[in-house]
This record gives C-alpha cells, sequence and structure tokens, in this order.
C-alpha cells in the first residue's frame, strides 16, 4: 500500500506517520511506501517498515499535483492548509493554498483515468459552520462559514463530495475539532491559545490568553486525530451516502473549565502561569466559531473522541511530556 500525505511535516501529519510505522499496515494490508510532502521536509519516522519518501513543494503550483499522484497512491491524506488565523490575514495565500491547492488535486486525480480511484481523506474543520448557532450543532446544521478559511474549507468539503459522486475517487471528509494540546510551538491558528494556555504552562513557562473566560469550544487530542485519519482510511464508506463530510466527535467546555481541568491535573502553580491579555482580534475571529455539537453519525460509524478535557490534557503529558511536567 502506498500512501501520500498532503501536509505531512506537520503535526497531524508526522503523528499519523508515526503511527503507521508502529503499525507496519493499514486496514490489514502492509503499509510499502509513504511519500510526504510538505513545503518543508517531513522528517523520517523511526524504523520504519515501509520506503520514506520525502517531497518538499507547493501543491497549489501548476502541476505538482499531477506529480505528485504519478505513482497512482492507494491512499491520499490531504492535511495541506494554511491555518486560519493565517488564512484570514492573508487573503490571497489562504485561498490559495487551501482553495486552489485542494482543486488542483482533485482535478490531477480525476485526469489520471484507466480506472485509479483512491480513498482521498480530505481534513475539513469546524470552521466551516458560523453563528447564529443551535445550543448543539446538528449533524443537518448548514454550513455559512464567517471566516475565509471556514469558505475555503467549505468549497473543499462541496468539491470532495461532488468528486466522489462522479466517481473520480472515493472521499472522506472529517471536520476536525481544534485539536488541543498540540505539541511545540504555537502556531498561526486563531485558536492556538486553546493549547497554549495547557502546554506552556506545563513547561513552566507563562502563557497568554487573548479572550474571555466564558469562551466554549470543541476539542479533541491529537491522538484522536490520527484515530480519526486512520478509521477515515480504512472504513466501509457504503453508509457515508452523499454527504462525504463528517463532523468529528470532541468535547466541548470553556476556557474556564479548561483552566480548571489543568488546576485538578497539575495544580495551581501551574495555572497562575496563564496571563489573561485581551486581543479584540482573536476575540473576534473566535465569537464566529461553533461551540458544541451533536456529531451522531461519525459516532455511529466508529469515530471516537475523549470524553473530558481533563483526558484531554493526561494524553498531552503521556505522549509529549514522558508523564512529567513542571510542578
Amino acid at each position: 500500500m502506498h500512501i501520500l500525505v498532503l501536509g505531512g511535516a506537520g503535526m497531524v501529519g508526522r503523528k499519523f506517520i508515526e503511527r503507521l510505522a508502529h503499525d507496519g499496515q493499514l486496514g490489514g494490508k502492509p503499509v510499502t511506501k509513504i511519500t510526504a510532502q510538505d513545503v518543508v521536509a517531513a522528517s523520517a519516522p523511526a524504523a520504519a517498515p515501509f520506503i520514506f519518501d520525502v517531497v518538499v513543494s507547493d501543491v497549489s503550483n501548476e502541476g505538482e499535483a499531477e506529480s505528485l499522484i504519478a505513482s497512482r497512491p492507494d491512499l491520499i491524506v490531504h492535511l495541506a492548509a494554511i491555518v486560519s488565523g493565517e488564512a484570514e490575514a492573508d487573503f490571497d495565500k489562504g485561498y490559495r493554498i487551501n482553495l486552489d491547492g485542494t482543486r488542483h488535486l482533485f482535478e490531477a486525480i480525476r485526469k489520471v483515468g484507466g480506472g485509479y480511484k483512491p480513498r482521498v481523506v480530505f481534513t475539513s474543520s469546524i470552521a466551516v459552520f458560523g453563528a447564529p448557532f443551535h445550543e448543539k450543532i446538528e449533524d443537518e446544521f448548514f454550513t455559512t462559514p464567517l471566516t475565509s478559511y471556514g469558505t475555503q474549507k467549505a468549497i473543499g468539503e462541496l468539491l470532495l463530495s461532488d468528486y466522489s459522486r462522479r466517481g473520480f475517487f472515493e472521499g472522506v471528509g472529517i471536520r476536525l475539532p481544534t485539536i488541543c494540546v498540540r505539541p511545540g510551538k504555537p502556531n498561526k491558528a486563531a485558536s492556538g491559545f486553546f493549547s497554549n494556555i495547557i502546554r506552556e504552562p506545563l513547561n513552566g513557562e507563562e502563557a497568554v490568553l487573548p479572550v474571555s473566560d466564558q469562551v466554549r469550544h470543541w476539542h479533541a487530542s491529537p491522538r484522536s486525530a490520527v484515530g480519526f485519519l486512520v478509521h477515515a482510511a480504512t472504513m466501509d464508506t457504503a453508509a457515508i451516502g452523499p454527504r462525504r463530510t463528517l463532523t468529528m466527535p470532541g468535547y466541548s467546555c470553556t476556557v474556564a473549565e479548561q483552566i480548571e481541568a489543568l488546576r485538578k491535573v497539575a495544580g495551581e502553580n501551574v495555572v497562575k502561569r496563564i496571563k489573561r491579555v485581551p486581543d479584540p482580534v482573536i476575540d473576534g475571529i473566535v465569537a464566529g466559531w461553533p461551540r458544541n455539537f451533536n456529531p451522531q453519525r461519525s459516532t455511529a460509524l466508529g469515530f471516537k473522541a475523549e470524553s473530558s478535557f481533563e483526558e484531554i490534557i493526561r494524553v498531552h503529558i503521556d505522549d509529549e511530556l514522558g508523564g512529567n511536567f513542571v510542578k
């Protein structure tokens, strides 16, 4: 099995590849090759039992998508994207990467022909939904995004469904919750503070909270995100039907509840490292995001996530900190 991972140097892509290296197979089929594409070089996983090919490129460039799929990968995992805050700040770049790059990929697959019909897992976002919201957003809630990033992802979802309907590939779209706690350095996502206020204090560093404690959001851990990808890549898609994108399960909580979970897990000294510095730009972006979901379709199809924010914090401590943190 040959797997192409677009955005393979990013956090979720790296963890997905590490999972494949550990398992050596996907859906009962041995993984023989992974091609990891990104704008920076992806790192090879330790002791990988497959060929690991690194491609440094921009998928939105003319002809790049055709080059990437020339070897006809069996599975294509599309993680490449400009994140929410950057897409809002740089309109042209957001549409070039998030929309044009996706369209180029889908078109390149279509033009191969000859019976080539790979599984395509497209990572979308809960940013496709815009206010006003129901208390819990159901699977039938319409997509009316209030950011450029959400609009770009919503268009990608429509393209995925149409190209799948036409039989060009077998698409599965997954709307990711905000992935928390993200390891490493802060990125340009407007949602980054949700991870920052947990990650930095656990590392003994101060973190800035730019929004109110009452902001509510939908979360899942990086471990769950990898599980979503694995399940989307291997599931029987007959039950999905024409609506090819699913809202992933997660856990809804306020920032105050995040902080209280951190207090329970790590103690008051860790919580004191959070500094409140309001940012009206971030606050304005977050105000248009959904807060809670009732993702019955995805849970019925076997997708799983954490059931508390304390569990999310403990996953981070176990997976990224070796079970320890700075008290």
